[in-house]
């Protein structure tokens, strides 16, 4: 990408994390903008990878790449910053956290550079509250079999786990009481009525298989995975960094299989199963799936519609943004077996809280 192309895409990203109240990382951004029109440490980091297409998400995996030094007590002037690791920050510490950030990048130049080759991976657990009613959604419609849950784009594979999570809204609560993953304030507007009666039908499911995909999937059982997973959190967001510890937490005790594979050919080995419900389930990973392999998945998906039978029902569920469609474009869309699809939600795109459509 040429220079003003990678300013606009910094700049995007910086009012992207604007939005999502991420200030720190909007401050940076901006700073780093300026940096690479002069041509400073910030486009070091990058040279050599303009071949990465404007959506590949540049900005967050340099941020990624820091996160991790930080993480591990390898950037302490720029820690102090952080309030993933018990710093603090105001718009009065732009300049010097841009200072920090600047130096670091100067000095530990191939050591963010080993993080741009792959796309962040925050397995968002906060997206498991959309994925969930959808879940619940699709058991209360196809009748009450247990479940295999079937991710694409599935990281680490934490929101395989999603039935042992707990939503709670004001008036309402679904999963373990005792979960170490809450996801509160789930509803905006008030539960949606087909969610608290599905909710109330189903008090807790069965799930007997959990299986996904990724291209590069992390292993959340490896101090690796897990410092990948934690430095893709943005550093201001410590709720989300406490759901995804109760998620490691359950990952250690609640088994999941993540093939590394591309989506198509994945799906490609499922078939609908007699007594149970497939459930076929992605959020927020269709922009990094090249759109010659996304024609390959919606015709597996279609051959999974038409294979299904009122025996081995099968259901598509997604949390995917949809920008045609207005500010609510992060949208929950479900389809049972070869029905229409229908949007059941929108939700901020972390995934909380969500609105009934």
């Amino acid at each position: 990408m040429s220079v003003e192309q990678a300013v606009a895409v910094l700049e995007k990203q910086a009012r992207s994390c604007a939005d999502m109240d991420a200030g720190l990382y909007h401050d940076l951004l901006v700073r780093a903008a300026d940096d690479i029109r002069a041509g400073g440490p910030y486009a070091s980091v990058i040279e050599g990878y303009d071949e990465l297409p404007l959506d590949a998400a540049v900005p967050l995996r340099i941020l990624g790449g820091v996160h991790a030094l930080v993480l591990t007590g390898q950037a302490p002037d720029l820690a102090r910053y952080y309030p993933s690791v018990g710093g603090a920050y105001t718009p009065a510490d732009a300049d010097g956290a841009w200072a920090a950030l600047r130096e670091l990048l100067a000095d530990r130049r191939d050591d963010v550079r080993a993080w741009l080759p792959r796309p962040p991976q925050t397995n968002e657990v906060g997206r498991a509250n959309l994925l969930l009613a959808g879940l619940l959604h699709a058991v209360a419609g196809t009748g009450d079999r247990p479940v295999r849950l079937v991710e694409l784009g599935a990281s680490a594979g934490l929101n395989l786990r999603a039935d042992r999570f707990r939503m709670e809204a004001d008036d309402f609560a679904w999963g373990p009481a005792d979960s170490p993953v809450r996801l509160p304030d789930a509803w905006r507007t008030g539960v949606p009525d087909w969610l608290r009666e599905a909710a109330g039908t189903h008090p807790e499911l069965t799930v007997v298989e959990r299986v996904g995909c990724d291209v590069t999937p992390l292993d959340p059982g490896s101090p690796e995975g897990e410092l990948a997973l934690r430095a893709y959190v943005w550093p201001e967001h410590t709720a989300r960094t406490g759901r995804l510890a109760g998620a490691l937490e359950l990952a250690r005790d609640v088994p999941a299989r993540v093939e590394a594979v591309g989506a198509a050919d994945f799906l490609a080995g499922i078939a609908p199963r007699p007594g149970t419900l497939t459930v076929v389930w992605h959020s927020v990973m269709r922009q990094y799936v090249p759109a010659d392999e996304w024609a390959r998945v919606t015709a597996e998906l279609d051959r999974l519609a038409s294979a299904a039978t009122a025996d081995a029902p099968v259901a598509h569920l997604l949390f995917e943004p949809y920008p045609d469609q207005g500010p609510d474009h992060f949208q929950l869309r479900a389809r049972l077996g070869d029905a229409d699809e229908r949007l059941l939600a929108t939700a901020h795109p972390h995934g909380l809280p969500a609105r009934a459509i």
